[in-house]
């Protein structure tokens, strides 16, 4: 099986994809994309995604491409036989929590985390800072209610639900969260570094700045 994954380090959408990767216990290769330096927007790059986004999945054996990190965690499910739903009902539940991820988490998170440190630090627009970090808490409360009864976010172990939703949640930069302030979420956080297979971010992908 070859699958490679055009991904960088800082991307956390990259990271949903990686992270399944690994704990799914596929055989997969990383191939750098230049994002600070335009390589997602450059016209190979659009060829292999008209998007000019990544992450991109590319199972050559199959002749399939895939992007949006969901498809590929989909995808992902589908080749393994891991990480996915038990019936119905938690598949349905499970698009359901990565849907959400997409629009009200890691969209929020994402835009926040950019502004705060990957700008230059005069560009960056303060008044757009304090509305993401409203909507980024809004967005923690809902999770952090959700596993206040259970491990998982979806059945009795983890799947492409909890993957999605916790990818930002592991990287360094600042970006107004504090695991501390999250107990559940913490502990969320905590289980699933303990999964065989789990790697950091920055162990996974290329990063595209020092």
């Amino acid at each position: 099986m070859t699958l490679k994954l055009h991904c960088f380090g800082e991307s956390g959408h990259s990271y949903k994809a990686a992270l399944g990767l690994e704990l799914a216990g596929l055989s997969w290769e990383p191939v750098f994309v230049d994002f600070f330096n335009g390589a997602s927007r450059s016209d190979s790059y659009r060829d292999l995604n008209p998007m000019g986004e990544a992450p991109v999945l590319i199972d050559t054996d199959n002749n399939i491409t895939l992007t949006q990190s969901g498809v590929i965690l989909d995808y992902i499910t589908e080749l393994s036989g891991k990480l996915g739903p038990k019936d119905a009902t938690e598949r349905r539940e499970i698009l359901r929590w990565v849907l959400w991820d997409n629009h009200k988490l890691s969209s929020q998170i994402g835009m926040l985390r950019f502004l705060m440190n990957f700008l230059p630090e005069e560009k960056r627009p303060q008044e757009v800072i304090a509305f993401t970090k409203g909507r980024t808490k809004a967005a923690l409360t809902v999770l952090e209610n959700a596993l206040a009864d259970r491990d998982w976010l979806v059945g009795d172990g983890i799947t492409a639900a909890d993957i999605s939703c916790c990818s930002y949640l592991f990287y360094p930069e600042p970006f107004g969260f504090d695991r501390a302030d999250w107990p559940n979420i913490d502990a969320w956080l905590t289980r699933i570094s303990q999964l065989q297979g789990w790697q950091h971010p920055y162990d996974l992908m290329q990063r595209g700045l020092p």
